[in-house]
C-alpha cells in the first residue's frame, strides 16, 4: 500500500522539480566564487552656510551580470548612508545627524541613454517623487556620477556642534531589495550583486569651499 500512494504522489513532487530547475536555469548568471571589492576612498566634512555635508568617494566595479541586468531594462538602485555623532566622555557617543541619499540608475533603449535618478526618500517605480535626473551617454559617466557622493546634508550646525572633530559613519550599498521578484531570488548567494562598502572615521569640519 505505501508503495501505491508513494507512486501516485511521484509525478507532483516531479512537476515541482521541474518547475524549479525551470526557474533557475531563467534566473540570471551563475554564483561567482569571490566578493566584489568596493572601498570608501575619501571622506570630508563641510560646513556650508545652511548646515554641515559629507562629501564622499566610493570605488566599484559593476560585473559583467549586473550590466547584463541593466541592458536589458532593468533598474538597479544604490543607498548611500551618513551618521555623524558627537563624543561623549562620559557615555557612547551621541548621534547628532543622519542623511541617506537613493539613487536609480536605468538604460533608456529609445534614447541609448542612461538615466540616474537621485532622491532623498526611497525611489518606487509607481512615481520618483522629488528626485533630481541626470542623463549620461555612457554607463562609465553615469557610474562616475554615482561614486561621487557628494553634499550629503547631515544638519545644522546648532545640531552637531563646534568640536574640532566628529565621529563619522558613511555606508554604500547596491540595494537589492527594490530589484524585480525572481531577480532578487537569484540575487540570494551571488557575490556579483554584493556591492557594499563602510568605512568610520573621525573628520576635521572643513570650512566649506
Amino acid at each position: 500500500m505505501k508503495s501505491g500512494r508513494a507512486e501516485r504522489r511521484s509525478p507532483a513532487w516531479l512537476v515541482v522539480l521541474l518547475l524549479l530547475v525551470s526557474v533557475l536555469a531563467w534566473l540570471p548568471g551563475q554564483a561567482s566564487a569571490q566578493s566584489r571589492d568596493a572601498s570608501v576612498t575619501h571622506l570630508r566634512l563641510d560646513e556650508g552656510d545652511d548646515g554641515v555635508y559629507l562629501t564622499a568617494q566610493v570605488q566599484f566595479e559593476l560585473p559583467p551580470l549586473v550590466e547584463d541586468v541593466l541592458e536589458k531594462g532593468i533598474a538597479i538602485y544604490f543607498v548611500a548612508e551618513a551618521e555623524l555623532y558627537r563624543e561623549r566622555w562620559y557615555w557612547t557617543d551621541r548621534k547628532v545627524g543622519q542623511v541617506t541619499r537613493y539613487m536609480r540608475l536605468a538604460y533608456q533603449p529609445l534614447t541609448r541613454r542612461w538615466r540616474l535618478n537621485v532622491s532623498p526618500v526611497p525611489i518606487v517605480n509607481a512615481g520618483f517623487g522629488v528626485s533630481l535626473n541626470q542623463n549620461f551617454d555612457t554607463l562609465p559617466d553615469a557610474l562616475d556620477a554615482i561614486r561621487r557622493v557628494g553634499r550629503l546634508r547631515l544638519g545644522d550646525m546648532s545640531e552637531i556642534g563646534d568640536e574640532a572633530t566628529h565621529p563619522v559613519t558613511f555606508r554604500f550599498r547596491l540595494d537589492t531589495s527594490q530589484l524585480p521578484r525572481p531577480f532578487q531570488i537569484g540575487a540570494v548567494g551571488q557575490s556579483d550583486w554584493n556591492i557594499s562598502a563602510e568605512r568610520s572615521a573621525r573628520l576635521p569640519l572643513e570650512k566649506g569651499r
